[in-house]
């Protein structure tokens, strides 16, 4: 029987990973929202989110098999609060918000494990914020709820605060007034209750190296199918590439597994896919848990597919449609592959980008290349939506290699044959 599966944000790339699913089983995929609508530049209405989404769904002549998603907020929250409506399986509202709200994860962690940073929830628009906080400098602050960095600051005296506030207080409503709408769907503890999406939360800073679990929880259990090493820029902040498998060793590996079925079996979180974030210093032995999300995430699908042989949106389907994940290892065409992006900071417009026999060029010489190039000439850097707080993302790269060094090799041979030019624009004083 054919299963209908309504996927909200569906966008071209991410539905060609889901048409290659489709092949083994018979999987029609429904588009619920425009991807422009629910990753918009500006502040999002639920609530007309919401009944346009409800109005797609109750249109449908045919049985609804599953409701899914693969992007960050407020997809992550319109997945079950919409399931549950139709009486499909996914994790609960209430366990996704506590992966959401950053200081109530930060909360809960600390009942169960001591592998997080301290951290301190504040409120932007106190006047008096700064002596409440008691972390000595360097810190990160940022929103109880945002995503891709968006207003996330590595703070190293006043004066970066300070200036770093004006920028939360002017655009944390983007984020805040949509979160606030879920966070009212839930009864919330006494600690939360007040802590709305218009507050932030600053934390320790943690290193080390940097990589996501990716696992799911099913009916109780937790399995961790792949480890992605998340490599970034000198400045700490700035994601280079993902790269696949992981180089940490197995048993660090396996403690970070066992923190993550402490955490997401205290959180109720079940049914469904997650990825979390770690640091392991090395230097110390110390694992450093840094956040969790509450889905797949569709920038390591690529990743899966070159080396295990097949896309994770498998898993989220599985679990959707209420089935046990059988993920295949080592499949597939390569034993290692990345995710490069392609960055500039700074402001800019676009004069030239790779033409599309550009590509074509690099992929000839590289099979299993994939673009995915998000300017054109004449833009600016600034109407690119989504960005974090240091630089643009130009686009990105995935290749595949059979071994760690010859996949560094090709990207940077690959780089050569990619022409973009840009003018810096600087913003008046």
């Amino acid at each position: 029987m054919t299963k209908n599966i309504f996927v909200v944000g569906l966008d071209p790339f991410n539905y060609r990973k889901l048409e290659s699913i489709a092949t083994q089983k018979s999987y029609n995929f429904h588009p619920l929202l425009d991807v422009n609508e629910v990753k918009s530049r500006g502040i999002l209405s639920i609530e007309d989110l919401v009944t346009q989404a409800e109005h797609t769904l109750k249109s449908f002549p045919e049985r609804i098999d599953a409701i899914v998603g693969y992007w960050d907020f407020p997809v992550t929250c319109l997945v079950p609060f919409l399931s549950h409506r139709w009486g499909l399986t996914a994790a609960s509202l209430d366990s996704v918000l506590k992966c959401e709200h950053k200081y109530w994860c930060r909360l809960e962690q600390s009942k169960v494990i001591k592998e997080h940073p301290r951290f301190f929830a504040f409120n932007p628009f106190d006047e008096q914020v700064m002596s409440r906080i008691q972390l000595d400098y360097p810190f990160w602050i940022k929103p109880v709820k945002a995503f891709a960095s968006q207003l996330g600051f590595r703070i190293h005296n006043a004066g970066e605060f300070q200036g770093s506030l004006k920028k939360i207080r002017k655009n944390i409503n983007r984020f805040a007034d949509p979160f606030n709408y879920f966070l009212r769907q839930v009864s919330l503890p006494d600690e939360i209750a007040s802590i709305g999406g218009e507050w932030c939360i600053a934390e320790e800073i943690i290193s080390g190296h940097q990589c996501t679990l990716e696992g799911y929880v099913y009916q109780g259990n937790l399995t961790v199918y792949g480890v992605v090493d998340s490599i970034r820029e000198s400045n700490r902040s700035t994601f280079a590439r993902y790269q696949y498998p992981s180089r940490l060793p197995r048993h660090v590996q396996e403690k970070m597994i066992d923190i993550a079925r402490t955490v997401m079996t205290h959180l109720g979180y079940d049914n469904a896919p997650f990825n979390m974030e770690f640091f392991y210093d090395r230097a110390d032995d110390q694992i450093w848990l840094l956040e969790i999300n509450p889905r797949i995430s569709q920038s390591h699908c690529d990743l899966f597919e070159k080396v295990d042989g097949i896309s994770h949106h498998k898993v989220m389907i599985d679990l959707a449609l209420g089935e046990k994940p059988c993920f295949p290892h080592r499949e597939g065409a390569f034993k290692y592959a990345a995710k490069f992006f392609l960055r500039y900071q700074g402001n800019a417009v676009v004069k030239k980008c790779p033409s599309p026999s550009d590509l074509q060029k690099v992929q000839a010489l590289f099979p299993g290349t994939l673009f995915n190039i998000h300017i054109k000439e004449g833009m600016h850097l600034s109407d690119l939506v989504n960005q974090e707080s240091y630089s643009y993302e130009l686009g990105y790269m995935c290749m595949g290699a059979d071994s760690e060094h010859k996949l560094l090799e090709d990207y940077h041979q690959a780089l050569s044959h990619l022409s973009f030019e840009l003018a810096p624009q600087f913003s008046p004083s």
